[in-house]
């Protein structure tokens, strides 16, 4: 297989607006896909640049229902809110049909270009759309695009495809389409859904108990997880399930909205946390699946100093050659962040100076993170065969 990597870009993206000021602005891709380039992770020889087309009513339809599309297609000047369209969350604009199928498109193209081998990783930024359900819009997310290219894999005749969600929010949608299927483990390590959208993804979640049961972990951290929570928990919980599914390809929604500064949520990654979530997600599909890598991008409300930054770092981890994070950041492209009128002060260096070290977790600690590791493992571990209570496991 090819080791080289793909990048799923059009400017077309970008049109994916949601009406103007909506949080989930397209500005944060045009500046991370600025500041990749400024820094380099696009030099001849490193990635491959792919353009996308929009996906047509029979990949769609892998996922959601004829009536939906037909919804979508009219929102835009009769918008029903029977189908979550016209909302504050999902406000309606024109072409967003279009915008959403190009989005689609591209998370398609991404699982096909690791499928056939002419790429090892593909990243679509754009992607990642995980709360859209079959017949209705939720949370920003029109057409969920990571359902449908893990669906459009299982029609290429894959037995075991991971998912592995990182967004602050739960996968609800991608864990709602699959829940039922055996061939499809989705994992989500996300803000308790006490106190954060869309209320789902509690431990208890473990997949349908007739046709799939343990194929469905979710992990809920408590508000304040910092860097070494995250990363001591994720240690403790989703390379032990990934392995022992022991997927043929990995799928990784990469939302960076745990971010401390996100409006949005309440954990408290820093730039440099989200970065080694990236490489540790990287590392297992190594580590599993011969590193069949598909990337997509996903939440993410600090639109200058928190999505650029951890979503260069994803494509440069994707492309094999890490970027030190002491690494300044062009006046350029800080000069044109002052241009645009962005409010948010830029930064000047890919790093916050976060501390990314942690200890291994054990059934002995009573920390709120590791009481959150503790109920995960009890609800999931021994689906896989795994002992609950047993670090090594």
């Amino acid at each position: 297989m090819s080791d080289s990597v793909a990048v799923v870009w059009d400017e077309a993206l970008l049109g994916y607006t949601m009406g103007g000021e909506h949080p989930l602005h397209p500005v944060r891709l045009d500046l991370t896909m600025r500041l990749a380039d400024g820094l380099g992770v696009f030099a001849p020889g490193r990635v491959e640049v792919v353009t996308p087309t929009p996906a047509g009513e029979d990949l769609l339809t892998l996922v959601h229902d004829p009536a939906y599309l037909e919804a979508v297609r009219r929102a835009p000047t009769h918008p029903d809110e029977a189908f979550g369209l016209g909302t504050a969350d999902n406000p309606v604009f024109e072409g967003m049909y279009e915008a959403a199928a190009l989005i689609t498109g591209g998370s398609v193209l991404a699982a096909e270009l690791v499928h056939t081998g002419r790429a090892q990783h593909a990243v679509n930024i754009s992607g990642g759309l995980h709360h859209a359900m079959r017949d209705r819009a939720s949370g920003f997310c029109v057409f969920n695009d990571a359902a449908i290219a893990i669906a459009w894999l299982l029609g290429q005749g894959y037995e075991r495809i991971a998912y592995v969600d990182l967004d602050v929010h739960h996968g609800d949608g991608v864990q709602a389409a699959f829940y039922d299927d055996p061939r499809v483990l989705t994992v989500s390590v996300h803000q308790t859904p006490l106190t954060l959208f869309p209320g789902t993804g509690f431990p208890e979640e473990t997949g349908d108990p007739e046709k799939a049961l343990g194929t469905a972990v979710n992990l809920a951290l408590p508000n304040g997880t910092d860097d070494s929570g995250w990363l001591r928990a994720f240690a403790a919980v989703v390379p032990s399930v990934v392995r022992a599914f022991s997927p043929q390809i990995l799928v990784t929604q990469c939302g960076c909205d745990a971010h401390h500064e996100d409006p949005l949520a309440d954990l408290a990654l820093t730039i440099d946390g989200q970065r080694a979530s990236y490489r540790a997600v990287h590392d297992l599909a190594h580590e599993v699946c011969d590193g069949r890598w598909i990337a997509l991008g996903g939440g993410g409300y600090g639109l200058v100093r928190c999505v650029p930054r951890a979503w260069t770092h994803l494509l440069a981890e994707a492309s094999g050659e890490r970027l030190d994070p002491v690494t300044a950041i062009p006046q350029s492209w800080r000069d044109d962040v002052v241009a645009r009128g962005l409010r948010a002060r830029p930064p000047t260096h890919m790093t916050e100076g976060g501390y990314t070290g942690f200890s291994a977790w054990d059934p002995y600690t009573e920390s709120r993170v590791d009481r959150a590791v503790s109920r995960t493992r009890k609800a999931s571990f021994p689906y896989f065969g795994l002992d609950p209570d047993d670090p090594r496991d």
